[in-house]
């Protein structure tokens, strides 16, 4: 073990937490694709936040498109040095909350990749035609996960181990 990481990992809050996000974000994948035609536009908050069924065949932010085989193959060993990364993580409730997020975002975007050859994105928002990129439930988590990371740079105490019998198998 490294560092701090003392203690077996939190494995049941792990992967019930990837689970519910990986359900949850095929699930709104499936919604969107049943209610809207492809770039169909819904507005939630006047043309601020709006739903709008998109096809990326690239990487976060639409960049490389048309690369989702090479994409979902390293989106594969994402998710192994992901799980691999949790068993070496100790009993962190912290590590467990952040590597959960990554996992369940990794695996919801690679069963879109697998499965259809693009990721189904839907979460518009902006001003008018200055936009954001346009996510999906799996995008939220991994980019929620990158700020615990980072956030866990800053602070690593924030990383540190439960007591054995303080957290939940």
């Amino acid at each position: 073990m490294t560092g701090t990481a003392t203690g077996r990992p939190l494995w049941a809050p792990f992967v019930g937490l990837a689970a519910a996000i990986v359900v949850v974000d095929q699930v709104t994948k499936a919604w969107i694709t049943d209610a809207l035609a492809p770039n169909g536009v819904v507005n939630l908050v006047g043309d601020y936040v709006r739903l709008i069924y998109t096809q990326n065949s690239g990487a976060l932010f639409g960049l490389f498109r048309g690369q989702a085989a090479p994409f979902a193959i390293l989106s594969l060993a994402v998710i192994a040095l992901i799980v691999g990364y949790h068993a070496r993580s100790g009993r962190s409730p912290y590590m467990t909350l952040t590597l959960g997020l990554l996992l369940g975002g990794a695996i919801g975007n690679a069963i879109d990749r697998l499965r259809l050859n693009y990721v189904v994105d839907f979460v518009d928002g902006g001003i008018g035609d200055l936009r954001f990129y346009t996510f999906n439930v799996a995008d939220a988590c991994i980019s929620a996960a990158i700020l615990l990371l980072l956030l866990m740079a800053i602070r690593p105490s924030l990383a540190t181990p439960a007591p054995d019998g303080a957290a939940a198998q």
